[in-house]
């Protein structure tokens, strides 16, 4: 064999031996892809979004942001814009709504588009956007004065999910810390969680608010597991427990994105409730964190 034939047998082999890597270097570039698909909850962007609606999502899609979680539907609305209208500025950027957040209603009957007014139709309308879930955000001071409130959520809250399930969505509750806090020797979250029907209700877990309360995530894992298929991922500042960027504070990502199986984890939202740098900036460095951290 003389040297021009060991040239091109030895290209050949290289050559043999790329071609069967291709498919599985794709299938890796595939599975990298979809595990980056990082979400941020739109309400980190209300001041921008209340201005320039477009260009502020054009912004974060920029970013690298691939899925968002909306904020404040309010009769048949989504900023403003029909469910149709909403989800042709997001499908031209490239983004897709898979969650959207929602208010109880209890305190204020009259408000369309909570759990306790004209739900059916905002689960509609989720549905016609995309949504994969519908979230109860936040319970206001007047909604969760005594256990005996927790309770009645009980059966508030699996309504809301029969809702959600004949819709093709499913329902959860996000949390703060107050749920973890006692009330008449109880504490309120062991209601949310612990009451309700596990395939109706899930959990969107804010880590920062559950570290927040003095708790373990994963401990919480441990407790309900399989509950949690949305969570919240925002940092607390070393210095001042306030809202930090992802990976700038003392919240362990990694011990928690550890337990994500045990979590049931399907999505995550990045959220910073207030930032101290410019907004896009914080969002920035908080995805940019993320994809370091291989989440």
């Amino acid at each position: 064999m003389n040297v021009s034939e060991k040239i091109s047998r030895k290209s050949f082999i290289k050559a043999s031996a790329f071609a069967l890597m291709t498919p599985m270097l794709s299938k890796l570039d595939l599975q990298m892809q979809k595990s980056s698909k990082i979400g941020l909850q739109l309400y980190t962007l209300r001041g921008e979004i209340g201005k320039d609606l477009e260009g502020t999502l054009k912004k974060a899609a920029a970013i690298g942001y691939k899925e968002v979680e909306t904020f404040g539907y309010s009769d048949g609305k989504f900023f403003g814009k029909t469910p149709k209208e909403f989800k042709a500025i997001l499908t031209g950027l490239g983004l897709t709504a898979v969650s959207g957040h929602y208010g109880a209603g209890v305190e204020r009957a009259d408000t369309k588009g909570t759990l306790s007014n004209d739900w059916e139709r905002a689960v509609n309308d989720a549905a016609e956007l995309g949504q994969k879930y519908v979230v109860c955000a936040y319970l206001t001071p007047n909604e969760r004065k005594s256990i005996e409130d927790y309770k009645k959520y009980v059966d508030l809250f699996n309504k809301a999910g029969e809702v959600a399930k004949k819709a093709g969505l499913q329902f959860a509750y996000h949390n703060h810390d107050f749920e973890f806090k006692q009330l008449d020797g109880e504490i309120g979250y062991d209601y949310i969680a612990g009451k309700t029907d596990s395939k109706l209700v899930k959990l969107e877990l804010d880590l920062y608010w559950i570290v927040k309360a003095g708790l373990d995530p994963v401990e919480l894992f441990k407790k309900y597991p399989g509950r949690f298929p949305l969570w919240h991922v925002k940092d607390m500042d070393k210095a001042d427990q306030s809202f930090a960027a992802v990976g700038t504070g003392n919240v362990d990502f990694k011990s928690i994105f550890a337990a994500r199986q045990l979590a049931g984890m399907q999505h995550f939202f990045v959220e910073q409730d207030v930032t101290k740098e410019p907004v896009f900036e914080a969002i920035a460095t908080s995805y940019g964190n993320l994809l370091k951290m291989k989440v």
